[in-house]
């Protein structure tokens, strides 16, 4: 199955791990595992551990990123912490400056703990990168498309960067999923998911996972999955496997409407500028072009007012759920000010470009008209028609 279509893999990867002919990988929800003979251990014995549906997951995901297998923790940001502990005292971390909240939060409070230094910057210009290089440098984090902005790194660039100086190179691949981008084929040396979005799809499961070629790093990551005890329940992998098989119908939805809304958005008078890479004034068009297979399914655009017409605006849509999450089959929007971004000092967000009337959309599956009709209503009763 390996050299078939990234459809057929996904429709079909539970097949391959399921059992007397079931199509679906059954639901072991065990903690415990009993062993044959004392001293001489089974492949599972205890679910912190291992268990048989996370084990169809790990390598359904690590199939799917074109590598062998993953490492599967509790939530997205379980698996970054996890990632994080590959790293000890006194190394310094290169991050994406427009990157998740969660990951700027957790990098904030508990890299000074670690004694982990971590340096914000523009990824998507190389020599920014170059510069803000140090000798102790052991990983560059990359986020692209970036969130909220939707920047676009160049993968093959910085994996070239990294390697000349013995770097990791990590790219959190949850906007764009695998189906649109492959991260390790383009040179990264791991990909994080936050499999509660996209991957999942259906805003019913809260995961993470890590994806790496290198032997010796998934040894690692097992051991910290197996000690911190991060671990998700089986039927989240369950219920995450039976979402990953319309995974690409899904992207392709979340896509054609995304591009249909940004084109919409762009020519509307009430909006300053829209940031998503489909379109072709978007200043990495043509780098998202060379490296992704598609432009995925959010939108951000400023409105042109104040932060509380932004606030109106959000309270007044009907179809789309306000929320700080993204990737579901129902759309979702997000003021980053406000929301996801709040804990941030103003003065910072604002220089990483987080405005205050700055608009995240998630863009569902749902009939483009609606939304459509959706945003001009909610645009009128912000504004005051």
């Amino acid at each position: 199955m390996k050299n078939k279509s990234f459809e057929t893999m996904a429709t079909h990867f539970g097949e391959m791990f399921g059992e007397k002919g079931a199509m679906n990988v059954p639901i072991y929800q065990n903690s415990t595992f009993k062993q044959k003979k004392p001293g001489a251990w089974e492949e599972f014995t205890y679910t912190r551990t291992n268990n048989p549906t996370e084990e169809a997951l790990r390598k359904s995901i690590g199939m799917l990123e074109n590598a062998t297998y993953s490492v599967i923790f509790s939530s997205g940001l379980a698996a970054i912490n996890g990632m994080l502990e590959l790293f000890g005292p006194g190394a310094h971390i290169l991050s994406t400056a427009d990157i998740y909240g969660g990951s700027n939060r957790l990098f904030k409070r508990l890299g000074p703990k670690r004694d982990i230094e971590f340096s914000y910057i523009d990824t998507s210009d190389l020599d920014t990168v170059k510069n803000a290089l140090k000798p102790n440098t052991k990983l560059i984090y990359v986020e692209t498309p970036s969130n909220p902005l939707l920047k676009i790194t160049d993968i093959r660039a910085l994996s070239a960067l990294a390697k000349q100086r013995g770097i990791l190179l990590a790219v959190d691949n949850s906007l764009a999923t695998p189906y649109f981008q492959r991260p390790l084929d383009l040179g990264a040396d791991l990909v994080v998911h936050s499999i509660s979005k996209y991957i999942s799809g259906h805003t019913n499961v809260i995961g993470g996972a890590v994806v790496a070629r290198d032997e010796k790093i998934l040894e690692e990551l097992k051991f910290i999955h197996k000690a911190f005890g991060a671990v998700p329940g089986p039927f989240d992998c369950y219920l995450t496997m039976l979402g990953i098989k319309t995974l690409a119908l899904r992207m392709k939805q979340h896509e054609a409407n995304a591009t249909r809304i940004a084109k919409h958005l762009q020519a509307h008078k009430r909006v300053k500028y829209v940031y998503y890479p489909g379109l072709a004034d978007h200043p990495h068009h043509a780098l998202a072009r060379a490296q992704m297979t598609g432009f995925g399914g959010i939108v951000s655009f400023e409105l042109d007012g104040t932060t509380e017409i932004a606030v109106k605006f959000l309270e007044n849509l009907e179809f789309f759920g306000l929320a700080v999450s993204f990737g579901s089959v129902s759309s979702l929007v997000n003021c980053p000010a406000v929301m996801s971004h709040k804990e941030m000092v103003r003065e910072e967000r604002l220089q990483r470009g987080f405005t205050d009337t700055l608009i995240r959309m998630s863009i569902g599956i749902e009939k483009d008209d609606d939304l459509i009709e959706d945003i001009e209503s909610a645009m009128r009763k912000a504004f005051g028609g």
